[in-house]
C-alpha cells in the first residue's frame, strides 16, 4: 500500500488524467507514423538520386560533345587529305609513275582511315544521343517527382496541423484535470507513468486491474476493501495505482 492519500474524487480524476495522457500517446504515435513521413523520405532519396545522375549525365554530354567536335574534326581532316590526293590526280599533277602509284595508294589508305574514323564518329553520336535521350527523361522524371514531393508535403503538413491542434487540446484538458490533483498524488502518478508505458494509473474493475488486466487474489482484494476511501492503492502485480468504481467488485 501507498502512504499517499487523497479524496475518491482526486483519485478518480486519475482516470480522466490516464485517459488523456493514453490520447495524447495515440496522437503521438499517429504523428510519428504518418504514411507520408516514408513517402516524403523515398521521394526525396529518389530526387537526389535524379540530381546526381542529371549532374553525372552533363558532364557525360560535355565529353561527348568534346569527343564528337575531335571525330569530326578527325573525318574532316582525311577527307580534306583524300580531296587534295584526287586534285592532283585528276589534274594531272603527278607524272611518275610510281609517284602516281603511291598517291593511288596513299588514298586508299586515306579511305579506310575515313571509313574507321566515321565509325568512331558514329559511336559517338549514338553515345551522344543516347545520353542526352536519358538526360531528359531523368529531367522530365525530377520534375514529376518534385510535383509529387510537394504534394504529398503538402498532406503531411496538413495532418501534422490537425494533429498538433488535437494534441494541444488534449494537453490543455489535461493541465486543467492535473491543476485540480494534490501535489503528492500528481507526483506519484507521473513517477509510475514514465515506469509503466505511459499509464500510471487504472481502474479496478470487477477485480480486475485495467492497467495489466490480471484478475487480483482474494487477499489482495480483501486489503483493498479493508483500505480507507482515502487511501491510495496499488495493483500488486504491476504497481499501478488502483481507482476503485463502482464497477470495482468490492
Amino acid at each position: 500500500m501507498a502512504t499517499v492519500k487523497a479524496s475518491p474524487e482526486a483519485q478518480l480524476r486519475l482516470l480522466e488524467l490516464a485517459d488523456l495522457d493514453a490520447e495524447l500517446g495515440r496522437l503521438e504515435h499517429r504523428r510519428r507514423n504518418l504514411p507520408e513521413h516514408a513517402q516524403v523520405a523515398t521521394l526525396e532519396q529518389r530526387d537526389r538520386q535524379l540530381r546526381d545522375e542529371i549532374a553525372a549525365l552533363e558532364a557525360r554530354e560535355g565529353d561527348l560533345r568534346r569527343e564528337q567536335v575531335k571525330a569530326d574534326t578527325d573525318v574532316e581532316q582525311v577527307r580534306s587529305r583524300i580531296a587534295r590526293d584526287r586534285t592532283r590526280l585528276d589534274t594531272g599533277q603527278v607524272s611518275s609513275p610510281r609517284e602516281l602509284e603511291n598517291l593511288q595508294s596513299e588514298i586508299e589508305s586515306l579511305l579506310r582511315r575515313q571509313s574507321d574514323l566515321e565509325d568512331v564518329e558514329l559511336d559517338v553520336m549514338e553515345r551522344l544521343e543516347a545520353a542526352q535521350g536519358r538526360l531528359k527523361e531523368a529531367g522530365a522524371e525530377r520534375v514529376s517527382v518534385g510535383a509529387e514531393l510537394e504534394s504529398v508535403v503538402g498532406r503531411r503538413d496538413a495532418a501534422l496541423a490537425e494533429l498538433g491542434g488535437l494534441s494541444a487540446r488534449a494537453a490543455d484538458r489535461r493541465a486543467a484535470v492535473a491543476e485540480q490533483e494534490p501535489a503528492d498524488l500528481l507526483d506519484l502518478y507521473e513517477r509510475l507513468r514514465v515506469q509503466h508505458g505511459g499509464v500510471g494509473a487504472a481502474a479496478l474493475r470487477r477485480g480486475q486491474c485495467q492497467g495489466c488486466h490480471l484478475t487480483l487474489n482474494t487477499a489482495d482484494l480483501n486489503v483493498i476493501r479493508a483500505a480507507a476511501p482515502d487511501d491510495v492503492v496499488r495493483c500488486e502485480e504491476c504497481r499501478r495505482i488502483l481507482v476503485r468504481t463502482d464497477e470495482s467488485g468490492l
